[in-house]
């Protein structure tokens, strides 16, 4: 295999972050508020899970 040149690798670069398609700011948004949405739902559910097995927990932990 040949060596790249730091010349070489710097056009490799340029001409790879030329094929980078960037977000609109309407994608960028939608996406955030979509994230943001989805953490609200997961912790709220998750939240829910550790109630319960808390509750059960200390229930088991009364038996004894």
């Amino acid at each position: 295999m040949a060596k790249t040149t730091p010349g070489e690798f710097i056009n490799q670069v340029r001409a790879e972050a030329r094929k980078v398609v960037w977000p609109t700011r309407q994608e960028t948004i939608t996406t955030a508020i979509f994230v943001g949405v989805m953490m609200l739902i997961l912790s709220v559910l998750f939240l829910g899970i550790d109630t319960v097995f808390g509750f059960i927990v200390q229930w088991l932990l009364s038996l004894a």
